[in-house]
């Protein structure tokens, strides 16, 4: 063992977690194989999200549970969350069980039929739930959405996805008046001016309509949420070049989820089932999560990336 190994975890690296000969290290030098990886990881959770099979292996072998949960789901549920199946086989190989009910539902066997190994464990035992026909539907549709609506490899937009809204109904909820295209034009020429921040971007796609502004917050307001959301459902994001992706809920005028992390990869332990699969399909897809949480079918990506129009919204207070 290095002489200066510590007996911790705290000061490991996301990709130190596929070092079999540290990881054994700080085992042997007292590390608790337990606790202590992150705030929200055991070490066996944050080897099978990051790690290499070997490490897990090394690691299940010296848990007192190799099903201990946090956070609401053990690590064979991360390995298959996080599309890693050489971590799930060492995992079962080391006894954890595939079956066992959590987050929203989803047993790591069951959540694993929605993912791109859907064989993992075969055969299926009797007696556990299948997917249902509405899961396997947005199963195909998110294959077919994050192809519609790949990466966008800029930051500093928002949007506001609203379901059964049309974009005109969207204008006149927001009291918003058609924008001169020439002022527009001129106004843009410094999108975060404070006047620019009241130009919108509005769009009609099957299901509903998208809001959105290319340089500005203002789309995920909570006063534009708030107004859009009116007796439906509407998914909005900013992607804050500081924090990353900010998003929120709403329902009927009221917010239902806000700071959430669309296209991320973490998944509270209260989200429904719904939410929990919405938000395995979309890892990596911020916009597209948005789109298919509000129900929304778009057959490109010109509602997001060009507009069919765009609307001045009154001065106001949409913060609160």
């Amino acid at each position: 063992m290095p002489a200066n190994e510590t007996a911790e975890w705290s000061d490991l690296r996301w990709n130190a977690w596929d070092d079999l000969v540290l990881v054994r290290a700080r085992l042997d030098a007292g590390a608790d194989p337990n606790e202590g990886a992150h705030t929200f990881l055991r070490p066996l959770h944050a080897a099978a999200e990051f790690g290499s099979p070997e490490v897990v292996a090394e690691l299940a072998g010296r848990v007192d549970d190799v099903d201990a949960e946090c956070e609401g789901r053990t690590a064979l549920w991360e390995a298959v969350f996080h599309d890693r199946p050489d971590n799930v086989t060492a995992l079962v190989a080391a006894g954890a069980d595939p079956w066992r009910p959590m987050m929203g539902g989803w047993s790591p066997g069951r959540l694993s039929l929605a993912g791109p190994t859907p064989g993992l464990f075969f055969p299926f035992p009797r007696g556990h739930a299948r997917l249902t026909e509405a899961e396997s539907a947005a199963v195909v549709e998110a294959d077919r959405l994050t192809g519609v609506l790949g990466g966008f490899g800029y930051d500093g937009y928002s949007l506001a996805c609203v379901r059964g809204v049309s974009a005109d109904e969207a204008a006149r909820r927001l009291a918003a008046e058609p924008a001169d295209e020439e002022q527009l034009e001129e106004i843009m020429e410094d999108p975060f001016d404070e006047e620019a921040m009241r130009f919108i971007g509005l769009a009609d796609v099957p299901g509903g309509c998208v809001v959105s502004q290319q340089s500005g917050y203002m789309a995920s307001t909570p006063g534009v949420m708030k107004a859009l959301s009116a007796g439906t459902v509407a998914y909005g994001m900013f992607a804050s070049p500081k924090s990353g992706n900010q998003g929120c809920a709403y329902r009927d005028g009221e917010v239902v989820a806000r700071d959430t992390h669309p296209g991320g990869s973490r998944v509270p332990g209260d989200d429904p089932a719904e939410e929990v699969l919405l938000k395995y399909l979309y890892v990596g897809y911020a916009v597209a999560y948005c789109y298919a949480g509000a129900g929304l079918r778009p057959a490109d990506d010109h509602s997001f990336v060009a507009p069919d129009t765009h609307v001045r919204l009154p001065e106001g207070d949409y913060w609160h």
